[in-house]
């Protein structure tokens, strides 16, 4: 279909490399992100609540 253009290939190559860095970096970055521990203020475990509950 498109034949042997080497501009064409290298262009795709240099796209590919582009996206797979980006995907490096972005997962990276995600490990490097601290996660939420579900801890208090006072380092204790938190009981899940929805959202509709309200206590007073």
């Amino acid at each position: 279909m498109f034949g042997n253009d080497a501009e064409f290939l290298l262009t795709l190559h240099r796209t590919h490399a582009a996206e797979l860095r980006a995907e490096v970096s972005a997962d990276r970055l995600a490990r490097s992100v601290a996660r939420d521990s579900g801890r208090g203020w006072l380092g204790r475990r938190q009981p899940a609540t929805r959202t509709g509950d309200s206590r007073r």
